[in-house]
Protein backbone atom coordinates (compact mmCIF):
# COMPACT_ATOMS: atom_id res chain seq x y z
CA UNK A 1 0.00 0.00 0.00
CA UNK A 2 2.80 2.38 0.90
CA UNK A 3 4.41 1.74 -2.52
CA UNK A 4 1.16 2.79 -4.22
CA UNK A 5 0.99 5.99 -2.16
CA UNK A 6 4.60 6.86 -3.05
CA UNK A 7 3.90 6.38 -6.78
CA UNK A 8 0.75 8.50 -6.56
CA UNK A 9 2.63 11.32 -4.78
CA UNK A 10 5.47 11.16 -7.31
CA UNK A 11 3.05 11.28 -10.27
CA UNK A 12 1.16 14.18 -8.64
CA UNK A 13 4.41 16.13 -8.18
CA UNK A 14 5.44 15.54 -11.78
CA UNK A 15 2.01 16.59 -13.01
CA UNK A 16 2.11 19.79 -10.90
CA UNK A 17 5.61 20.62 -12.12
CA UNK A 18 4.37 20.25 -15.68
CA UNK A 19 1.24 22.33 -15.07
CA UNK A 20 2.94 25.15 -13.19
CA UNK A 21 5.84 25.60 -15.54
CA UNK A 22 8.89 23.89 -14.16
CA UNK A 23 11.17 25.57 -16.68
CA UNK A 24 13.85 22.92 -16.51
CA UNK A 25 11.36 20.32 -17.71
CA UNK A 26 9.33 22.66 -19.92
CA UNK A 27 12.33 23.57 -22.07
CA UNK A 28 12.98 19.94 -22.85
CA UNK A 29 9.38 19.54 -24.01
CA UNK A 30 9.68 22.20 -26.73
CA UNK A 31 10.99 20.93 -30.05
CA UNK A 32 14.29 22.48 -31.16
CA UNK A 33 14.06 25.27 -33.71
CA UNK A 34 15.20 24.52 -37.22
CA UNK A 35 17.46 26.85 -39.19
CA UNK A 36 14.44 27.99 -41.24
CA UNK A 37 12.63 29.08 -38.05
CA UNK A 38 15.41 31.54 -37.24
CA UNK A 39 15.65 33.19 -40.68
CA UNK A 40 14.16 36.60 -41.36
CA UNK A 41 11.39 36.73 -44.00
CA UNK A 42 13.73 37.68 -46.86
CA UNK A 43 16.23 34.92 -46.04
CA UNK A 44 13.30 32.49 -45.77
CA UNK A 45 11.99 33.60 -49.17
CA UNK A 46 15.39 33.11 -50.82
CA UNK A 47 15.83 29.75 -49.11
CA UNK A 48 12.35 28.66 -50.24
CA UNK A 49 13.05 29.73 -53.84
CA UNK A 50 16.35 27.82 -53.79
CA UNK A 51 14.50 24.59 -52.92
CA UNK A 52 12.88 24.75 -56.38
CA UNK A 53 16.09 24.75 -58.42
CA UNK A 54 15.90 22.68 -61.61
CA UNK A 55 12.10 22.48 -61.74
CA UNK A 56 11.33 22.63 -65.43
CA UNK A 57 10.07 25.66 -67.31
CA UNK A 58 6.44 25.55 -68.40
CA UNK A 59 4.69 28.38 -70.20
CA UNK A 60 1.95 29.67 -67.89
CA UNK A 61 3.21 27.31 -65.16
CA UNK A 62 2.45 28.13 -61.54
CA UNK A 63 3.30 24.92 -59.67
CA UNK A 64 6.08 22.40 -59.02
CA UNK A 65 4.99 20.67 -62.24
CA UNK A 66 6.61 23.62 -64.04
CA UNK A 67 6.94 27.40 -63.73
CA UNK A 68 7.21 30.31 -66.05
CA UNK A 69 9.15 33.29 -64.65
CA UNK A 70 6.24 35.22 -63.17
CA UNK A 71 4.52 32.04 -62.00
CA UNK A 72 7.65 31.09 -60.04
CA UNK A 73 7.94 34.54 -58.42
CA UNK A 74 4.22 34.58 -57.64
CA UNK A 75 4.42 31.07 -56.12
CA UNK A 76 7.36 32.01 -53.88
CA UNK A 77 5.85 35.27 -52.64
CA UNK A 78 2.44 33.69 -52.01
CA UNK A 79 4.01 31.63 -49.20
CA UNK A 80 4.41 34.95 -47.35
CA UNK A 81 0.87 36.10 -48.22
CA UNK A 82 2.11 38.57 -50.83
CA UNK A 83 -0.19 38.15 -53.79
CA UNK A 84 1.27 39.17 -57.12
CA UNK A 85 -0.31 39.10 -60.57
CA UNK A 86 0.68 36.36 -63.00
CA UNK A 87 2.51 38.51 -65.51
CA UNK A 88 6.00 39.97 -65.22
CA UNK A 89 4.73 43.25 -66.74
CA UNK A 90 1.96 43.50 -64.12
CA UNK A 91 4.38 42.53 -61.31
CA UNK A 92 6.70 45.35 -62.44
CA UNK A 93 4.01 47.84 -61.42
CA UNK A 94 3.82 46.56 -57.82
CA UNK A 95 5.99 47.46 -54.85
CA UNK A 96 8.52 50.27 -54.71
CA UNK A 97 11.05 50.99 -57.46
CA UNK A 98 14.63 50.74 -56.17
CA UNK A 99 17.90 51.95 -57.69
CA UNK A 100 20.33 49.19 -58.58
CA UNK A 101 22.79 50.59 -56.03
CA UNK A 102 20.17 50.12 -53.26
CA UNK A 103 18.98 46.65 -54.30
CA UNK A 104 19.02 43.81 -51.78
CA UNK A 105 18.10 40.14 -51.45
CA UNK A 106 14.43 39.45 -52.04
CA UNK A 107 13.92 42.35 -54.46
CA UNK A 108 12.45 41.55 -57.85
CA UNK A 109 14.56 42.19 -60.92
CA UNK A 110 12.84 42.86 -64.26
CA UNK A 111 14.00 42.46 -67.83
CA UNK A 112 12.75 43.11 -71.35
CA UNK A 113 11.37 40.10 -73.19
CA UNK A 114 13.23 38.11 -75.85
CA UNK A 115 14.37 41.21 -77.73
CA UNK A 116 16.63 43.82 -76.16
CA UNK A 117 14.94 46.36 -78.45
CA UNK A 118 11.55 45.69 -76.87
CA UNK A 119 10.54 48.30 -74.30
CA UNK A 120 8.09 46.06 -72.45
CA UNK A 121 8.90 44.00 -69.35
CA UNK A 122 8.85 40.32 -70.24
CA UNK A 123 10.88 38.55 -67.55
CA UNK A 124 11.32 38.59 -63.76
CA UNK A 125 13.55 37.02 -61.10
CA UNK A 126 14.29 37.27 -57.37
CA UNK A 127 17.63 38.73 -56.26
CA UNK A 128 19.45 36.22 -54.05
CA UNK A 129 22.88 37.80 -53.67
CA UNK A 130 24.21 41.29 -54.14
CA UNK A 131 27.57 43.01 -53.81
CA UNK A 132 29.15 45.98 -55.60
CA UNK A 133 29.10 45.08 -59.31
CA UNK A 134 27.51 41.68 -58.59
CA UNK A 135 23.83 40.72 -58.73
CA UNK A 136 22.74 37.09 -58.68
CA UNK A 137 19.10 36.14 -59.13
CA UNK A 138 16.93 33.05 -59.29
CA UNK A 139 14.28 32.71 -61.99
CA UNK A 140 12.54 30.27 -64.27
CA UNK A 141 14.01 30.48 -67.76
CA UNK A 142 12.72 28.72 -70.86
CA UNK A 143 16.17 27.17 -71.33
CA UNK A 144 16.82 25.48 -68.01
CA UNK A 145 13.86 25.99 -65.71
CA UNK A 146 14.48 27.37 -62.22
CA UNK A 147 18.12 28.42 -62.08
CA UNK A 148 20.55 31.15 -61.05
CA UNK A 149 21.98 33.78 -63.37
CA UNK A 150 24.01 36.98 -63.06
CA UNK A 151 22.98 40.46 -64.11
CA UNK A 152 26.52 40.91 -65.50
CA UNK A 153 25.83 38.31 -68.23
CA UNK A 154 25.51 40.11 -71.58
CA UNK A 155 22.05 38.67 -72.22
CA UNK A 156 20.61 40.09 -68.98
CA UNK A 157 22.62 43.29 -68.88
CA UNK A 158 21.20 44.34 -72.25
CA UNK A 159 17.65 43.60 -71.12
CA UNK A 160 17.71 44.98 -67.56
CA UNK A 161 14.75 47.27 -66.83
CA UNK A 162 14.17 47.77 -63.10
CA UNK A 163 14.26 46.51 -59.53
CA UNK A 164 11.23 46.61 -57.28
CA UNK A 165 10.90 45.89 -53.57
CA UNK A 166 7.91 43.91 -52.34
CA UNK A 167 9.09 43.28 -48.75
CA UNK A 168 10.27 46.25 -46.65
Amino acid sequence: MQNLIQRTVLLSLLFCAFLFGNTANAKSLNPPKTAADTLNPIESLVSFADKHLHIRYRSGGTSKKGFDCSGFVRYCFSKWDILLPHSSAAQSEKGEEINLSEARKGDLIFFKGHSSKDSRVGHVGIITEIAPGYVRFIHSAWNGGVRYDLLSADYYQKRFVAIRRMIN
